[in-house]
């Protein structure tokens, strides 16, 4: 509770202060979504493993096959997304 009021607070002040909160909100989304790619699990948590494969992902998208893997990689997402419920969200970073 005193955690919420703090960053209700917070949000309510300085731009700089809400930019640092949706830059926080967005960290917090874009591991969620490592954790509903079940990556954690299947990597035991290893961050190595888990940074090796976003670097490898990256360097695909560097590559000839750029368009091709976006679009396998969207579908394959947006399938994960349909099959998975919605998370609640809790208003602090929204």
């Amino acid at each position: 509770a005193a955690e919420r009021r703090f960053l209700k607070k917070l949000v309510a002040s300085k731009p700089a202060d809400r930019a640092v909160l949706r830059r926080i909100g967005q960290l917090i989304e874009l591991g969620g979504l490592v954790a509903k790619a079940d990556l954690i699990e299947l990597t035991g948590d290893d961050r190595a493993v888990i940074l090796g494969l976003l670097v490898e992902a990256a360097a695909t998208l560097r590559g000839e096959m750029r368009e091709q893997q976006l679009l396998l990689w969207r579908r394959r997402g947006k399938r994960a997304f349909e099959n998975s419920p919605a998370p609640a969200s809790n208003g602090i970073f929204t």
